[in-house]
């Protein structure tokens, strides 16, 4: 293909592929040449491309040497872009999944000559290994947002994860209690010590970390309503107290009048153990532990396990209690937006989208009352 030089800005051509693209030389940098592409659908997209990088350079930004491997770049991604914008659980992730999985396969490849067959013999070496296939989309997923970022800046001319397919996983099916299993549940933990964290998260919804990081500020039991404003997450090996991930995990609930007479008998049973406990460490959580500290979540989880077995239940998750809500709501017929509001879900097609399994059997009430409606005339 033809190559010209736009005056001021570098050499632009058109690939074989059918992109241009357009390149800046920055000279030497530690005794090698350092060259510098963008890339666009349009020779116009490239030229104002490299004009910006052009200026990026004059005002003192670091070029990226060609050598640079896809292990430089995930490590420059990960401390420079994710880590500002991310919360820390999230960052954790991110840096786990890099070191664990990315790192030992790809690390050593070039970043301008990684090829999506690199990214595919990744994945099926990763399920071969039994990994889970969600773990192994989530390989996919992280690879995929850190060279969105690299084709953005110029650095590689298209995102090659994106042209890859992560392995089929399953759908995680939303398995709540029957109503015969909620009645065994509850009498099953009535008079214990965490009665009214079960009961909150049956009449709520909350997720378990959202549960854990209430606080009495939180609660105005006078006129029955919760604000979630915090949430309880395990961050490197320490629990900790941060901010819900969207503006829609911030929400007010309204409480049943159960859950606030259990909340007031909770209250008292809590003023009674700091009395009697040697130290108490007043950070106003309204489930913690005997000492006043967070929980744990693996802890209360383990401890839900043996309720359940103890009322001849089924093993489930924790986060199951939350379905189970939303699952009563649907068969009573309550609308899915306002379901979707209660769970801080932040599109309501999530929520369509998890309970798709229950919404058939709404929808036959929904039936039934248009036939009713029809046939009074």
């Amino acid at each position: 293909m033809g190559q010209r030089r736009d005056k001021g800005t570098g050499m632009i051509r058109r690939r074989a592929d059918g992109r241009w693209e357009g390149r800046l030389d920055l000279g030497f940098l530690d005794g090698k040449r350092v060259r510098r592409s963008v890339y666009g659908a349009t020779e116009r997209e490239v030229r104002t491309k490299l004009r910006e990088l052009a200026r990026e350079v004059e005002r003192g930004g670091q070029p990226a040497p060609e050598r640079l491997t896809v292990g430089d770049y995930l490590g420059h991604w990960l401390e420079t872009v994710a880590r500002p914008r991310v919360r820390p659980r999230t960052y954790e992730s991110y840096e786990t999944t890099i070191r664990v999985h990315l790192l030992p396969a790809l690390g050593r490849i070039r970043l301008s000559r990684l090829r999506a067959t690199d990214v595919e013999r990744l994945l099926a070496a990763k399920v071969a290994s039994g990994l889970s296939p969600r773990t192994v989309d989530y390989c996919l997923t992280v690879l995929r947002m850190a060279l969105a970022h690299a084709e953005r800046t110029g650095l590689v001319p298209r995102n090659v994860a994106a042209l890859v397919e992560g392995p089929r996983v399953p759908r995680a099916e939303a398995r709540p209690l029957t109503p015969e299993e909620l009645a065994r549940f509850l009498a099953t933990i009535a008079g214990h010590r965490d009665e009214a964290l079960y009961l909150t998260a049956l009449g709520t919804g909350l997720r378990q970390g959202e549960l854990l990081g209430l606080r009495w500020s939180d609660l105005d039991l006078d006129r029955g309503r919760l604000t979630v404003r915090l949430q309880a997450q395990r961050i490197g090996g320490a629990l900790v107290l941060v901010e819900p991930k969207t503006e829609r995990s911030r929400r007010t609930v309204v409480l049943p009048p159960v859950v606030v007479e259990a909340l007031r008998r909770h209250r008292r049973q809590q003023a009674a153990e700091r009395l009697q406990a040697t130290r108490w460490h007043d950070l106003g959580l309204v489930f913690c532990g005997t000492e006043g500290r967070p929980r744990d979540g693996r802890a209360l989880t383990k401890q839900f396990q043996r309720l359940l077995a103890r009322a001849g239940i089924p093993r489930r998750p924790f986060h199951q209690l939350r379905h189970s809500v939303a699952t009563f709501l649907l068969a009573a017929g309550v609308d899915l937006k306002v379901i979707a509001e209660l769970l801080g879900h932040t599109q309501i097609s999530t929520t369509a989208d998890v309970y798709a399994s229950v919404l058939p059997a709404a929808l036959e009430g929904v039936a039934e009352t248009l036939d009713r409606l029809l046939r009074a005339r």
